[in-house]
């Protein structure tokens, strides 16, 4: 569906969705990076490509630091993927050798041209708003990757006992 960077790259805009106040606060890639388990380096580099491509705003040194450039729900998520992947026209055949196109479609061809129309939908209709609205007004408490949640319930293991011999 998309890449490595483009995920990397949503996560990091998500963070600065998150705590969006007009674009008054503003996070180091150290400090979006940390908080979404991510490649310190990496989000270094793909922030810079957003910041290119004036997704966000950065600034340097102390008090610096990157913020969205435009309100959330004025970027959506196809904004940042357009940035890092190529337009796939293929139609995925996993039949291989040009079995589409070719005469007859394969077995799962309108499944995959589902998919990949409903792909498109997603990234063009979902804006970043959706992750200011769950964190400012919903609550909504993200965890890094890699990092465990803490449990929401409690086990319903029965505890052991031993018996007497």
């Amino acid at each position: 569906m998309y890449g490595k960077q483009t995920e990397t790259a949503i996560a990091a805009m998500s963070r600065l969705a998150e705590v969006w106040d007009g674009g008054k606060t503003r996070l180091s890639a150290v400090e979006v990076a940390d908080a979404r388990g991510l490649p310190r380096a990496m989000v270094g580099k793909l922030l810079a490509t957003l910041s290119q491509a004036r997704l966000v705003i950065g600034a340097p040194g102390p008090g610096g630091g990157y913020a969205l450039a435009r309100v959330p729900k004025d970027i959506c998520l196809a904004d940042v993927a357009k940035l890092f992947e190529r337009e796939d026209h293929s139609d995925l055949c996993p039949f291989g050798g040009g079995v589409c196109g070719v005469g007859a479609p394969c077995a799962i061809h309108d499944r995959l041209v589902g998919m990949q129309a409903s792909v498109r939908k997603l990234l063009t209709e979902t804006t970043f708003e959706t992750f200011r609205v769950a964190v400012q007004e919903e609550g909504l408490v993200p965890v890094a990757k890699g990092v465990r949640a803490p449990a929401a319930r409690e086990s319903f293991r029965a505890t052991r006992t031993r018996k007497a011999l």
